[in-house]
């Protein structure tokens, strides 16, 4: 009864139009005053203590790196990078879009900033090229959603935040940690490089079926040249996920180096931005930070209120009661993440339902890395579909397309990805076999 009132009271605040933060700490603060014990000056300290872990500094850390990428003609030379290699397929310019996404996506961890960043350059430049604007805007919308899943991601440390103070038995009564963020980064490796391909596939079939335009195969040269120009960005890639595999730092650390290396190369190597831009940068940081960051707060504070009343370990008993196995649990989780993607935006759905379903999926044998590439993916799918998408928005702005004509531009890809879901919903050695031969596991 304890659950279906704060759930229904979340659920009822949050059809009001409350913001999802808001809701979160009226839940807890009406649900402890009225039916529990617990001191509510415990609520004050736990709104302290809630963020004060090592791991969420990696959060404004990327955003910061993630601006200053964005705001400094990285993604441009990315995009002639990947012009110059696959431009002359089929559908050139859009295979170029995708490719350029990836990349992106290995240095920003977001997936508004990639879209943002890649396609207020292509989408023009394929419109120019004699793309129709759709098949531009749909390439676009979905690839840059690989933001939160080629690591570095925002969306994976998030996951490990909400899970970290969660209490979990295997199915031998064993307790089990939660996913570290270095072991969540590896794992997204090859599924983010799976979806890519993926889509790139979708375009590919796209355009060869409708004989879009193609460019002039380009030499080796203008290959080298634009692999030169684009190498400093590139190279953070390398710093990253190979510093966290060496143990030369940690991923807080190596957000942290991140942020100043992509300041260095923006400001004193491209030269694409003055010094009189990095306040802007750093102020447009600052308030997406806080933002994500007040969201972290109240949804901690939510968890310590299910703990308190133990809902995630009457939830696991009750399903392995029942003879629910890890199977139909995942298809369940699938089912339920799409529909809260049609309400919520990805952060706010993995600090509610990641310290729910973590418990049972690991009664179930479910590895917390399994689930935790299997919410990325599902958060993927979310932004690329109403009503509130974000990568909609952020393309329809760059598109001067509305919602709804976008949406039916999305729809071969976002049915690549709901095939790559069940993929990887049901192929665990997807997200598991990387972190496992490097030692992580």
């Amino acid at each position: 009864m304890t659950s279906f009132i704060i759930f229904g009271l979340l659920i009822l605040l949050m059809l009001t139009g409350m913001p999802i933060s808001i809701a979160l700490g009226l839940t807890v603060l009406t649900v402890i005053y009225a039916m529990t014990n617990v001191p509510t000056e415990s609520v004050a300290l736990k709104l302290f203590t809630g963020i004060d872990n090592f791991e969420i500094m990696a959060i404004p850390f990327f955003i910061l790196a993630g601006n200053f990428l964005t705001h400094g003609g990285v993604a441009r030379r990315m995009i002639n990078f990947a012009t110059t290699m696959v431009g002359h397929w089929y559908g050139g310019l859009g295979l170029a879009g995708v490719m350029a996404c990836a990349l992106f996506a290995a240095v920003s961890g977001s997936s508004p900033a990639t879209v943002i960043a890649i396609g207020a350059i292509m989408m023009p430049a394929m419109v120019k090229q004699g793309f129709p604007k759709r098949f531009g805007a749909g390439v676009i919308t979905t690839s840059g959603a690989l933001g939160i899943l080629i690591p570095p991601s925002i969306v994976m440390v998030i996951y490990c935040v909400a899970t970290g103070g969660s209490i979990a038995l295997d199915p031998a009564g064993q307790r089990v940690s939660s996913a570290s963020v270095g072991q969540m980064f590896m794992a997204g490796v090859i599924p983010g490089l799976m979806m890519a391909t993926l889509l790139g596939l979708t375009t590919f079939y796209r355009a060869w079926r409708n004989d879009y335009p193609r460019l002039p195969r380009a030499s080796w040269g203008e290959r080298f040249t634009a692999f030169r120009e684009c190498m400093w960005g590139l190279l953070l890639i390398v710093i990253v996920l190979g510093g966290i595999y060496a143990g030369i730092f940690t991923p807080t650390e190596a957000a942290a180096i991140s942020a100043v290396y992509a300041f260095v190369i923006a400001v004193f190597v491209y030269r694409d931005m003055s010094l009189r831009d990095v306040p802007k940068v750093l102020l447009g940081s600052a308030n997406m930070s806080a933002m994500i960051l007040y969201i972290i707060t109240n949804a901690v504070l939510f968890s310590f209120l299910m703990a308190n009343e133990n809902i995630p370990q009457h939830i696991a008993n009750w399903i392995t009661s029942v003879g629910v196995d890890w199977i139909i649990f995942l298809l369940i989780v699938n089912v339920l993440l799409l529909l809260a993607g049609n309400f919520m935006e990805p952060s706010s759905i993995v600090l509610i339902m990641a310290p729910i379903l973590f418990p049972v999926a690991v009664k179930l044998g479910i590895h917390p890395v399994h689930l935790g590439i299997l919410m990325v993916v599902n958060m993927e799918v979310g932004m690329c579909h109403p009503p509130v998408g974000l990568n909609l928005y952020v393309a329809s702005g760059i598109a001067k397309m509305g919602i709804t004509e976008l949406t039916i531009a999305v729809w071969p890809w976002l049915l690549t990805m709901l095939i790559f879901l069940g993929i990887v919903t049901y192929v665990p050695e997807l997200s598991l076999w990387l972190p496992r031969a490097l030692g992580m596991l």
